[in-house]
């Protein structure tokens, strides 16, 4: 059992309020958001932090020990995080969504078992998934297996207890939790983008690393993807909320401290004719469209969290028409999310004046963050998905990307 076992006695009782529990978090990481992104050390820190309050299990049942949260909890979860830094709104959203997708994938008795391990070493989850690279290898050996290859945007694996990831046996494709720190596992800590530096998202290497059945989720052989149900394929549409919540976390938090900034730095421009810069008309229009822009992505976002946990909570009984309204819903708030987070991001600056591009502020890293994510996979082709199901009712299947 792993060293982490002793601290699942942290929160004995699932807290009352995630999203108050998830506040008091960040008002922790806010406090040092600049120097921990300056130093750009791996996140071992943070998710400590993240394990103390309870956060990890949150989405674990109550009858393992976890916290008994939805979906939407967790989605609140993250964008609140989000608003004091971005990189633990997405190290905590891969978490929920690679564990969740692993229990989903899993046979029954295989579930409990990770669930309860799960919570009991208080596990942190990461991925090696990325679609666009060859697929790992799996051979037999034995009663157990090897696994052999490698992928790059691996996140949050670097400082994983469990990494799920994809693989070729024969003519199957088999999903596989791998204990993170098992032997043949190289991280190359390669990950050298200007944003979202702390997520360790950097490549994996595995080279002849053992893997007990158990950790080949599913049935042997694996169901022909064509016969996925609506409700396993429901994978895509959550992590893209995800996304969504942590841009929009990220946007708040920028416009939150460039109100703060403008009322106890700014100085008014000297035609303005006003004492303060908060009192520029010019100032109060242009903060006023994004504060509006941004409640109505908000408003967007929680619309497609009630729809997709309705989707959730209907199980086996969704149909791929429910799965198709509520992943359409997903995906609108992910292409407006993307455009209203680069837009305040970016346009702070015009609001706050030439001293907030100091670098003692930090005030760029909300912009670096958004800008390198939102890079995950391109907008136009979500924008063309919501334009597909307005005009046909329907998303064209791929289980990679919608």
């Amino acid at each position: 059992m792993s060293d982490r076992a002793e601290t699942a006695t942290i929160v004995s009782h699932p807290p009352v309020s995630w999203t108050a529990t998830a506040e008091a978090v960040a008002a922790e990481l806010r406090a040092t958001a600049v120097a921990r992104e300056g130093a750009g050390a791996a996140p071992i820190a943070e998710i400590e932090l993240l394990r103390r309050a309870g956060l990890l299990t949150l989405l674990n049942p109550t009858e393992h020990g976890g916290g008994g949260g939805r979906f939407v909890d967790s989605f609140r979860v993250v964008r609140a995080l989000s608003q004091a830094d971005t990189n633990v709104g997405q190290l905590l959203s891969y978490h929920y969504l690679l564990s969740a997708s692993a229990f989903t994938r899993a046979l029954p008795h295989q579930r409990d078992a990770l669930i309860r391990r799960s919570v009991d070493e208080q596990w942190f989850w990461g991925g090696a998934s990325n679609p666009r690279d060859a697929m790992p290898v799996l051979l037999r050996d034995g009663e157990g297996f090897r696994l052999n290859g490698r992928k790059t945007f691996a996140s949050n694996a670097a400082v994983a207890d469990r990494i799920t990831l994809r693989a070729q046996l024969g003519d199957s494709i088999v999903f596989i939790a791998a204990p993170g720190r098992a032997a043949g596992i190289t991280h190359a800590h390669d990950w050298d983008a200007f944003g979202q530096r702390l997520t360790e998202s950097g490549s994996v290497e595995f080279r002849d690393v053992a893997i007990a059945r158990g950790d080949v989720l599913g049935p042997l052989p694996p169901p022909p993807a064509k016969d996925v149900s609506p409700a396993a394929a429901l994978v895509v549409p959550t992590h893209q909320l995800y996304f969504v919540n942590f841009y929009i976390g990220t946007a708040e938090g920028a416009l939150a401290e460039a109100k703060a900034y403008i009322l106890s730095h700014a100085r008014p421009w000297q035609r303005s004719g006003v004492a303060a810069a908060h009192e520029d008309p010019y100032v109060r229009e242009h903060y006023g469209l994004l504060y509006a822009d941004l409640r109505a992505s908000l408003a967007l976002a929680d619309e497609a969290g009630l729809a997709l946990q309705d989707a959730h909570d209907r199980g086996a009984a969704l149909t791929q028409g429910e799965r198709d309204a509520a992943a359409a819903t997903v995906y609108a708030a992910k292409v407006h999310s993307t455009r209203i987070a680069l837009d305040v991001t970016s346009r702070i600056f015009e609001l706050m004046g030439a001293r907030s591009a100091g670098a003692a502020y930090g005030f760029d890293r909300f912009w670096r963050n958004i800008r390198t994510h939102t890079l995950h996979d391109p907008v136009a082709y979500k924008a063309r998905e919501v334009a597909e199901y307005a005009f046909t009712g329907t998303i064209a299947p791929n289980p990679l990307y919608n």
